[in-house]
């Protein structure tokens, strides 16, 4: 794969950068990859890579460039301390209006033969909801343990696009009871999916964490992808 960092123009005239991963024969559909909290780091520039082998175009921006530009930070106490505070002191409404702007920079290059779709974990689970839940700003969402989904229920009827989200049942940030929420709030949208994965925590895709399940993360990856060739995919 071709990788890159890019610039990014934002709405307010400021500049923040996203690292674009291109696939081997150079051009496909494209996917606006949204990090955890731990910033575009080694574990998200390796997963714009792999989806990049399956042929898509994948652009990862930086979300908390507003607080502290290039957040590359890991997986240990002090990483996690970090990263939930940036969370807290991010302003959503402007990151998902900086998505959106990314997500239309994706549009327009030149790599981009089909749709765009937005996927991301965690923090960027519930990021890539909100930006599927904006009117034009992508053609479907991927949703990975998006915490706080169920607090932004108000925007179901915005979903009109494809999602698919996947959830843990042993999610000691997301509890059932939410993800039950979730569902009985799309139990009539035929353009949601829901699945849930048993005996596996929050995080599971991740192959850098503790709570990391390689059968769990293999199911939704395949998922993921008959997805994403059936909603952006020519």
């Amino acid at each position: 794969m071709q990788s890159q960092r890019i610039t990014i123009n934002s709405k307010d005239g400021s500049q923040f950068s996203a690292y674009l991963s291109l696939p081997p024969t150079g051009t496909g559909p494209g996917i606006l990859l949204i990090q955890e909290i731990f910033g575009v780091n080694q574990h998200i520039r390796d997963v714009a890579d792999q989806y990049a082998s399956d042929g898509f175009v994948v652009l990862a921006p930086d979300i908390f460039w507003r607080q502290e530009p290039d957040v590359d930070i890991g997986y240990d106490d002090e990483g996690f301390k970090k990263g939930f505070a940036l969370m807290q002191g991010m302003d959503f409404p402007k990151a998902v209006e900086d998505l959106c702007v990314a997500a239309q920079t994706l549009k327009e290059l030149p790599q981009v033969t089909g749709k765009v779709a937005s996927l991301g974990y965690c923090m960027g689970g519930m990021l890539s909801y909100m930006v599927g839940t904006t009117e034009g700003a992508v053609d479907a969402s991927v949703c990975y343990y998006g915490g706080g989904i169920h607090t932004a229920l108000d925007r179901a009827p915005q979903a009109n696009i494809p999602m698919l989200m996947h959830f843990a049942e042993n999610d000691g940030f997301i509890p059932m009871q939410a993800v039950e929420q979730v569902k009985a709030a799309f139990q009539n949208n035929n353009a949601v999916e829901i699945h849930t994965y048993p005996g596996v925590d929050h995080g599971f895709n991740c192959w850098g964490r503790p709570m990391y399940q390689q059968k769990a993360a293999a199911l939704a990856r395949g998922r993921s992808l008959a997805f994403l060739s059936r909603t952006i995919s020519s």
